[in-house]
C-alpha cells in the first residue's frame, strides 16, 4: 500500500491497538487469537454490508494480514477533526437498516456467546481483581447467561453488529458510518439496541435515547428482556478494563474499581462512568 509508518499516530488501545498512517489509513492490530478470527469476519461483513447499501467503514484490503503473532487489518481513515460524536439517532437509523437486511451474508457468522470475553478473562484469575470481586463477577455472569438463554426475542434473531453504540459511529462528511465490526454475529436483534441505553452511565440524556428509539422505530425498554441485556452490557464493558489493568494501565485500573463499586454498592452516589482512552 506504500504506507509511511514513521509518522504513525496511536488513536487508542482497547481490544486492539489502533493507529492512523499517512492521514489516510487506519491500522488495527490485535495479538489475541480470538480477536484475530473476529478481524477476518469484520472485513468480510463490512464489504458485504457496503454492497447492501449500508453506511459502514471501508476496509482498504479484503483480508487481514497475519504477521509475528498479530492480526492486522487496514481501513479507510475518516478524520473527525473537532466535531462532536454523531447523535444517537443516526445509529438508530443505521441499525434499522441493518436489521431489515433480508438475505443472510454468503458466509458463516458465529452465534453470539453471552459474556464470553468476561468469563474467559475471569478464568485466568487476574491479579488485579480482589477475590471477592472476581467471585461476584463470576456469579453475576453465570446468572445472566442462564437468563439470556431463556429470552424470547421480540425482534427475532439475525445479523447483529454486536457492539453497536454511538462511540462506534463516525462522520464521513455530512453522513454517518458505523464501524468496528469485530463483534458481528447472529443474535437477538435487541442486543444492538440495549448498548445505547446503557450510555446513561456515561451521561447520555433521556432526549438522546428518545431520538434513538424514534429513529429505530421501537423503544427496547418496553421489552421484558431489557434489564437482562442491560446488565450484561454493564459486565461486558468491564472486560477490557480488567485486561488493561492487568497489564499495568493505572487509569484503566482506577476506572475498573469505580465501576465495580457502582455496581456492587447500591448506596454509591457517584455512578457516572468514564471512557478511558
Amino acid at each position: 500500500m506504500g504506507l509511511r509508518t514513521d509518522d504513525a499516530r496511536l488513536l487508542r488501545v482497547h481490544s486492539n491497538a489502533v493507529y492512523v498512517v499517512d492521514d489516510r489509513v487506519v491500522i488495527r492490530i490485535s495479538r489475541s487469537p480470538q480477536h484475530g478470527i473476529r478481524a477476518g469476519a469484520a472485513v468480510a461483513v463490512a464489504h458485504w454490508l457496503a454492497g447492501q447499501g449500508l453506511p459502514v467503514t471501508e476496509p482498504m484490503i479484503d483480508r487481514p494480514v497475519h504477521s509475528h503473532g498479530a492480526t492486522v487489518t487496514f481501513w479507510r481513515y475518516y478524520p473527525q477533526y473537532t466535531r462532536t460524536r454523531p447523535p444517537a439517532r443516526e445509529l438508530g437509523r443505521i441499525l434499522r437498516h441493518l436489521h431489515a437486511v433480508g438475505e443472510p451474508p454468503p458466509f458463516g457468522l458465529p452465534r453470539y456467546v453471552p459474556l464470553a470475553g468476561l468469563t474467559q478473562t475471569l478464568a485466568a484469575a487476574p491479579r488485579v481483581l480482589a477475590p471477592g470481586d472476581r467471585h461476584w463477577l463470576a456469579e453475576q455472569a453465570g446468572v445472566l447467561i442462564e437468563e439470556y438463554g431463556r429470552l424470547d426475542s421480540a425482534l427475532g434473531t439475525g445479523l447483529v453488529h454486536g457492539d453497536a453504540y454511538p462511540g462506534n459511529t463516525l462522520w464521513n462528511g455530512d453522513s454517518v458510518l458505523l464501524g468496528d465490526w469485530d463483534e458481528a454475529s447472529v443474535a437477538p436483534r435487541e442486543l444492538d439496541l440495549v448498548n445505547t441505553y446503557q450510555g446513561i452511565r456515561f451521561g447520555h440524556t433521556e432526549n438522546e435515547l428518545r431520538e434513538f428509539a424514534l429513529a429505530y422505530g421501537w423503544d427496547v425498554r418496553a421489552w421484558v428482556g431489557f434489564p437482562i441485556l442491560r446488565a450484561m452490557r454493564d459486565l461486558h464493558t468491564l472486560t477490557s478494563y480488567i485486561r488493561r489493568a492487568e497489564y499495568g494501565d493505572a487509569a484503566a485500573a482506577n476506572e475498573l474499581r469505580h465501576r465495580l463499586r457502582s455496581l456492587r454498592d447500591p448506596e454509591q452516589t457517584d455512578t457516572r462512568w468514564h471512557a478511558v482512552a
